[in-house]
């Protein structure tokens, strides 16, 4: 039985190796029929664009262009509608208002003088001079005003001391309307003469004592004394230096949605209403005697420092304050507290002229505010510079801040105590002395320990940062819309000084830039209150 075991499965394994050999590939069958075609897609939808023009003033392109839509055509009737719109851009026309600005447009005034910075030519008085102040009209959106200081002038010492050169002394103070045209350029569609009630013609000479006078004496461009008979010498008596009333020598300008207008200025302050023809219909200073007054400001307003008065004159959007500010700290008793950083803005209520009086601290001692606008009753933008040119001497600063009152206080409404008294010619004192001394002896701190807190600010635009700004009297804020902020500089008429001797204006060391009108404007900002 053992044998046939054994044998039985050795015959098996055999089996079992055999097993594991392949063996040849059959042939393929036949294919199969095709089967039958499956049912049609949906047709596809058709790219379609669409172009557009864009008007002057639009929220993407300031000077207009084109817009281009495109989307798929959903409802295939070859039209694109605004539903089916999935990208939009645009191609806008070019222009040099965010970098080099453009320039407004000039005459010359005379051109006999001697360039006192290139011997042995003459220079141009260019009028020029429309950059005191700038703001929109009510109603046309890329027309806007802008306003001259009192005419050509410059520092000169004379024979009776120290004073101003006018060598085109019966220059009248003017407003002027602008336009931005398609291509870019700016044109000149009026000019408004700032005129007496009487409709006489008015001056930028000084006025007389009492009216805000700070002794400047005027002179003509050969340095004789501008005297009242020409004809005849100076005598202090019977033929004093030429002066006028009514002379004004603008820095603010507010257009009303009425046609008229109001201008600060730097001589009283004074703040005069005028017509739309330019007749003087009412006015505003801090001289109670002043007969010509509808409204009085505060006695301190009185104490500008020569040169720096109402820099900046603004409007709420509902025209019920004007808005207005100090260009630098007041002599406040006396000029030993023109050192310092305090600076005053006021509003004024039109209807009843109510007073509301904040203070601003400046960046630097002495700069100069030279712009105010009113986004709402509480919030403003201040231009703060210095008067330094970028090319002759870098870092040069030309600031727009954008301004808080809403916590700050009203130095109005402070109620009286021992020590907080409403002066009658300091304004509100702190332990007898006026806030420019307490700013100068205790520093801000002091007027924190008073309960005194000044406007809040933040910086929106540094325009030397964004265009290496070259002009030096940056003045004038146009706020355009939402976002885009107009900005022009007063070229002086393209009149300079130097060593008491006129010369052409000039940006560069190398006198070979002449300063001129020129409008900026900046975009993609916040310009909501």
């Amino acid at each position: 039985m053992k044998i046939s075991t054994l044998v039985g499965g050795m015959a098996v394994a055999l089996l079992l190796g055999g097993c594991s050999l392949d063996g040849d590939d059959g042939q393929n069958g036949k294919d199969g029929q095709n089967g039958g075609n499956g049912a049609n897609g949906n047709n596809g939808l058709n790219s379609l664009l669409k172009q557009s023009a864009v008007p002057m003033a639009h929220a993407e392109c300031l000077l207009g262009g084109k817009r281009l839509d495109s989307g798929l055509d959903k409802n295939n009737n070859n039209v694109l509608e605004d539903s089916e719109i999935t990208q939009t851009s645009y191609l806008c026309q070019a222009s040099n208002y965010a970098t080099a600005g453009e320039r407004l447009p000039y005459t010359v005034l005379r051109n006999d003088l001697a360039n006192g910075a290139l011997p042995g030519s003459n220079f141009e008085i260019r009028n020029g001079g429309f950059g005191s102040d700038l703001t929109g009209h009510p109603s046309k959106p890329l027309q806007f005003y802008a306003l001259t200081d009192r005419g050509p002038n410059a520092d000169y010492t004379g024979s009776l001391g120290a004073g101003k050169m006018f060598p085109v002394p019966d220059y009248t103070p003017r407003i002027g309307l602008f336009e931005i045209l398609p291509s870019g350029a700016i044109r000149q569609l009026q000019s408004i003469l700032l005129k007496r009630p009487d409709a006489k013609l008015i001056t930028g000479l000084p006025n007389p004592a009492g009216l805000g006078a700070t002794n400047e004496i005027p002179y003509l461009a050969d340095g004789s004394v501008a005297r009242q008979d020409l004809s005849k010498p100076y005598d202090a008596q019977t033929n004093p230096f030429l002066l006028d009333t009514y002379g004004l020598d603008p820095e603010g300008l507010v257009a009303m949605k009425d046609g008229s207008f109001w201008v600060s200025d730097e001589y009283g302050p004074h703040i005069v209403h005028y017509s739309a023809q330019g007749i003087e219909l009412g006015r505003i200073n801090p001289f109670a005697s002043d007969s010509r007054n509808q409204y009085t400001l505060p006695a301190e307003f009185a104490k500008r420092r020569a040169n720096r008065g109402m820099e900046g004159l603004s409007i709420t959007p509902d025209e019920k304050f004007l808005v207005g500010i100090m260009q630098s700290a007041l002599g406040n008793p006396s000029s030993a507290t023109h050192n310092s950083d305090l600076t005053r803005i006021v509003f004024i209520e039109l209807a009843s002229g109510k007073i509301k009086q904040y203070l601003y601290k400046q960046e630097i001692k002495q700069n100069s505010n030279s712009a105010v606008i009113a986004l709402s009753a509480t919030s403003l933008l201040i231009l703060e510079r210095d008067g330094e040119f970028q090319e002759k001497k870098p870092g040069a600063m030309k600031h727009v801040y954008k301004v808080d009152l809403s916590k700050a206080t009203d130095l109005e409404q402070v109620v009286p105590t021992v020590d907080l008294v409403q002066h009658a010619t300091l304004g509100l004192t702190v332990a007898g002395q006026s806030l420019e001394q307490l700013v100068i002896s205790k520093g801000w701190d002091g007027l924190t320990a008073a309960g005194i807190v000044p406007a809040s600010k933040k910086l929106l635009v540094d325009m030397v940062a964004a265009v290496n700004y070259p002009h030096d009297k940056m003045e004038g804020l146009w706020r355009i819309d939402g976002q885009r902020l107009g900005v022009i500089n007063d070229d002086d008429f393209t009149t300079w000084v130097n060593n008491n001797k006129l010369e052409q204006k000039y940006l560069d060391p190398a006198n070979s830039k002449i300063d001129g009108n020129t409008l900026y404007i900046m975009e993609k900002l916040d310009l909501n209150p």
